[in-house]
């Protein structure tokens, strides 16, 4: 039984979820300074828990299996031109994604005449996490010992090296089939596990969205309306705007068959906060849109931890304008500039589950500014991430699906009946044989 068959009765599912949002939202509230409280914020961090344990091996044995299956492609070149145009897209709707960011922090201005202040001890809490910066993502890439890169969670340390082990094994084809095989049925397995734990969604959201009711309430959410009005105007705009035009002009697809196709993934997405989690959910999605799943096994892992233009391009960019506007710090042309260029080519630093902290302190630093406003600045807008992550996520996402449709349209390995929204029944191409 595939993953998305899970949702037999994917209206109640989404219900389930709403209600429980709702719900939760409303718990929290009352709950505030009681022992609800620590029971919601027990329920959503076992449930991030579960989420996370996934992710690490799940990214690795997608990234394998999916390069591995490349061959099935035709061979070396084919590959190395997907590859390649797989990430002329990343960069291109990166690009478009940031320039969206910044246009609409420059005509809303969000964060003037704002005066807040970090929760008391958050400002330490975030100082010992790793914040982002170009040497610190070189010297993080390779790993000194194999075994701790799984063990500490580095997703980046594991993508280089499932990259690496991936390349390796298709260099040796046939010697290295049982090694492959062994993957392919530990991605199995694990897909099998998140099907479960997706069952537990609407709890999981229960506890997630009322810890965040009951911690901050409405002392946050109010003075940093803008900074929330703003990202998921950004967000929605890329979401339900930029890729529907992209994948009706360049990928020649019914923007509504893929949002029917997708929205699976993309609900999730939104109320996991979590890329990684999402996967099998937005393979599946890929595969039904009609690309070959021998390349949504190599683009869609490999999006999930360095595609995010919700995380890595849109909220960066808002997120750096309402700090100097909070600070009055003026910005100029080449601090803009700087900003559209670590999000186009900063990507790789937001692997992980903290891709928005990773981010953002980067652009920060990238532009000039002080440590203190840096330090302060994130501290603010990180009592509001749970609301901005799960827009940021479910773009995330949905960038995760649309890059694949585009790469294999224009290697025209899309289904012909998928030009139009005409598809009721859920297939591949037969031509390419989907791994189990």
């Amino acid at each position: 039984m595939s993953l998305v068959s899970t949702y037999r009765k994917p209206k109640v599912f989404g219900t389930a979820v709403l209600a429980a949002l709702v719900l939760g939202a409303i718990a929290g509230w009352l709950g505030k300074k009681t022992w609800i409280a620590d029971v919601l914020a027990w329920i959503g961090e076992k449930f991030t828990d579960l989420l996370q344990l996934t992710v690490i091996p799940l990214v690795f044995t997608a990234i394998i299996v999916g390069i591995t299956s490349l061959r099935r492609l035709g061979g070396g070149r084919t590959a190395a031109r997907l590859g390649g145009k797989t990430f002329l897209w990343f960069g291109i709707t990166s690009l478009i994604a940031v320039l969206i960011g910044l246009a609409i922090a420059l005509v809303f201005k969000p964060g003037v005449g704002v005066e807040v202040t970090p929760g008391e001890g958050v400002v330490d809490k975030l100082a010992k996490r790793s914040s982002g910066s170009w040497s610190a993502l070189l010297d993080n890439l390779i790993p000194t010992n194999i075994f701790t890169a799984f063990t500490e969670g580095e997703v980046l340390q594991v993508v280089f090296l499932a990259v690496l082990v991936g390349f390796a094994a298709y260099a040796l084809g046939e010697r290295a089939e049982a090694f492959v095989k062994l993957n392919q049925s530990v991605f199995d397995l694990i897909q099998k596990i998140v099907g479960w734990i997706i069952l537990l969604a609407p709890i999981g959201v229960f506890g997630l969205i009322g810890n965040a009711f009951a911690t901050y309430g409405n002392s946050f959410v109010k003075p940093l309306f803008s900074l929330i009005a703003t990202v998921y105007g950004g967000t929605l705009l890329v979401l339900f705007v930029v890729y529907p035009i992209l994948l009706r002009f360049v990928g020649r697809i019914s923007p509504a068959l893929f949002f029917r196709k997708a929205w699976t993934a993309i609900q999730f997405a939104f109320v996991s906060r979590s890329s990684g989690a999402t996967l099998p959910l937005s393979r599946k999605a890929a595969t039904d849109l009609g690309v070959p799943g021998d390349y949504a096994s190599f683009a869609v892992p490999l999006a999930t931890t360095t595609k995010m233009d919700g995380c890595a391009a849109v909220y960066p960019a808002i997120a750096t304008v309402f700090i100097a506007n909070l600070f009055g710090v003026h910005l100029g042309v080449a601090q803009y500039l700087t900003i559209v260029a670590v999000a186009v080519f900063g990507a790789l630093a937001t692997a992980g589950t903290t891709g928005w902290f990773t981010m953002l302190t980067l652009t920060l630093s990238a532009v000039g500014m002080p440590p203190q406003v840096i330090a302060t600045g994130v501290a603010v807008v990180y009592a509001i991430d749970p609301i901005l992550d799960m827009v940021r996520t479910a773009t995330n996402v949905a960038g995760q699906i649309t890059v694949p449709v585009l790469v294999a349209r224009s290697e025209n390995l899309l289904g012909e009946n998928l030009l139009e929204d005409k598809v009721t029944t859920e297939r591949t191409p037969e031509a390419v044989p989907v791994p189990a």
